[in-house]
């Protein structure tokens, strides 16, 4: 079976063997089933197979348990001796203990190696779902990612769109004549929704470098497709922040990625594990996109296989073009219980030899009920399948062996230095020290001014007093003449009033009388 990855089978009343065609591995499948049957092993077995055939894997490991993929199994694990027999019944002639290419992922940097992408990259859409944002602030947030482009504002983190709402809200009121009403309040909640997204640890997420969807796609020097495990123990308590980043992931690889048509084997397969946390609560408008997505990612080259408890918990639209399923046991303890186990039977080709839906809940662990896509794409019969084991270490590694595989991967240093590039915080910043500057020099003018005023008005003042003082002098000048030729007049006067001045008079007068 090349051209298959093998997962099982078991003769009698079991499928011969059951393979998964990896011409048709693109074409998205289903694990499924109540917890405790054995999903996460059917996980790691597929996961084994595809890097096997050199096929790249991304999955996210909730409980920490696949974490074993990058270690052997061994002959001292107290499962070998069933896991010898149940390869012997099955047909796995070939089964052998290996370790795997794995690369350590965490969006907090503490198991793996950092993921990151920018604001930018994030979009309003899926920003608007990871912080749960109303239609109305949902506006704001498009409204502020608009500017952003038509300013040449990046937005690299967190703190740059912080920045650049409170750039929003303080030129509210001319946008709003732009782009309708923004209000204060709806600006304050996103900032309030980014604070507790930032104390939840969502502030590492956002930033540079980003993830190069290159490393993702990597090859060993066997050829073997490495295996991306996200570490997600931690990340699960922000299940919003969870299902976000996994979505993104997938719509970036469907944006970047070239058209390949109907490849011998996918470039890339992709696990969403606890897939409900990705459709609860969601708007329509994030399925539709789930939806498109799915439906054309597949010509990228591209397998997405989402893994969930029930088959109800994803939409209809979205399971109807799951081709590869597997569905372990499910419980039917209530009406709907029975409901959807009626429903999850009725979307599998019949098979006459046993009743499907007795079958999902009979299976046990390590069993369940398989329909695998064949020749054009047709959907297989139902089948009843033992699940092959593990050739990897069942369980996890330890915290010193996940360190050593980090500091071997080769992508080492690469992603844990944090980068701050000059963007909208930094370019925000100095828009306002320089409207700061003009402003204070501005106002270091007007008190000047205000300073000079009345030294000016002093001086003014004083000129107008010195013309005043010059022509009160010159009066001064001239009354004081005139006071004393007033004197000089009135004596003249009085001596002429006298005997010498009757005299002078006389002889004056007599002169010119007798002269005349």
């Amino acid at each position: 079976m090349d051209d298959h990855i093998f997962i099982g089978g078991g003769g009698e009343q079991y499928a011969e063997k059951q393979g998964l065609a990896l011409k048709y591995a693109n074409r998205h499948g289903l694990i499924a089933g109540a917890t405790g049957t054995g999903k996460t092993v059917t996980l790691q077995i597929l996961a084994e197979g595809f890097s096997n055939a050199g096929v790249p894997v991304f999955l996210a490991d909730v409980k920490g348990d696949l974490s074993g993929l990058a270690k052997s199994g061994s002959e001292t694990h107290k499962l070998h001796q069933a896991f010898s027999e149940r390869a012997a019944k099955i047909g796995f002639d070939d089964f052998t203990y290996s370790d795997f290419p794995v690369t350590f992922w965490d969006l907090f940097g503490q198991q793996g190696h950092p993921v990151r992408t920018t604001v930018s990259e994030m979009g309003p859409l899926l920003l608007s779902r990871l912080l749960g944002l109303t239609d109305a602030q949902e506006g704001i947030l498009n409204i502020a990612f608009r500017l952003a482009d038509e300013e040449g504002l990046p937005l690299m983190d967190l703190k740059d769109l912080q920045a650049l709402l409170v750039w929003v809200g303080e030129n509210r009121g001319e946008l709003s004549l732009r782009y309708g009403n923004i209000s204060v309040q709806s600006v304050g909640a996103i900032q309030r929704r980014l604070l507790v997204l930032e104390n939840q640890g969502g502030a590492d997420f956002f930033g540079e470098p980003a993830l190069a969807l290159a490393d993702l796609m990597r090859t060993d020097s066997a050829g073997r497709g490495a295996i991306n495990i996200l570490a997600a123990d931690q990340l699960m308590h922000s299940p919003a922040l969870y299902a976000t980043f996994l979505l993104w992931l997938l719509s970036e690889l469907f944006e970047e990625l070239p058209e390949v048509g109907d490849p011998d084997k996918p470039k890339l397969v992709f696990f969403f594990d606890e897939a409900h946390l990705l459709f609860e609560d969601a708007p329509k408008a994030l399925v539709d996109k789930v939806e498109q997505v799915a439906r054309l990612i597949r010509s990228k080259g591209v397998g997405v296989y989402f893994i969930t408890q029930n088959p109800a918990d994803v939409p209809e639209d979205i399971l109807g073009q799951l081709g590869n399923r597997i569905q372990h046991a499910l419980r039917a303890f209530t009406a709907r219980d029975k409901k959807q186990l009626r429903m999850a039977a009725e979307t599998y080709r019949p098979n006459p030899r046993f009743d499907t839906e007795e079958a999902i809940m009979q299976v046990g662990v390590g069993e369940a009920v398989t329909s695998m896509l064949q020749k054009k794409g047709i959907p297989g019969i139902v089948e009843r399948t033992l699940i092959r084991p593990p050739s990897s270490q069942l369980g996890p590694i330890t915290a010193q062996e996940r360190a050593e595989a980090i500091a071997q991967s080769g992508l080492s240093g690469k992603y844990d230095k944090t980068l701050d590039r000059h963007s909208a915080y930094e370019m925000l910043k100095s828009r306002a020290e320089e409207a700061a500057a003009e402003a204070e020099a501005a106002e270091a003018k007007e008190e000047q001014e205000e300073a000079q005023e009345p030294r000016l008005r002093e001086f003014n003042q004083a000129r107008r007093y010195k013309g005043t003082r010059v022509q009160r002098s010159t009066s001064k000048q001239r009354h004081v003449t005139e006071g004393f030729g007033q004197a000089v007049a009135q004596v003249v006067i009085k001596e002429l009033k006298g005997t010498t001045g009757r005299r002078i008079v006389r002889g004056i007068l007599g002169g010119l009388f007798k002269g005349r």
